[in-house]
């Protein structure tokens, strides 16, 4: 009987089979961490302190493609005027990126590793 119990993984080897067994679970969670989680939070940091540093006079476009000019800040609202004397209000959330001296939206940084 101690035969099968042994072939089954009742063993005294069967406690260390079973933390071997997490080991890739463990390598993928940290290979998820550092190629998705992390980048991610970065990004968002940025997006953050961009938001921050909005002033009147910064040209901007929204996330849904509008561009425009600052003339007025609240803490969550942002007036742009997007032509002459005509003036939308947006959520501080809304704000995509700064237009560059170009005009267009600057392109996303490439991926490393992609």
């Amino acid at each position: 009987m101690t035969g099968v119990a042994y072939a089954a993984g009742g063993g005294a080897a069967g406690g260390a089979g079973g933390l071997a067994s997490f080991i890739p679970l463990i390598l993928i969670f940290g290979v998820f961490y550092f190629m998705l989680i992390r980048p991610q939070q970065k990004q968002a940091k940025l997006q953050q302190m961009f938001l921050n540093d909005l002033k009147t006079g910064n040209k901007i476009v929204t996330k849904g493609g509008i561009y425009g000019t600052i003339t007025g800040l609240t803490d969550t609202v942002v007036t742009l005027e997007i032509a002459d004397k005509v003036r939308i209000k947006v959520s501080r959330s809304a704000i995509g990126s700064p237009v560059t001296k170009e005009g267009a939206a600057p392109a996303p940084p490439a991926k490393a590793g992609g």
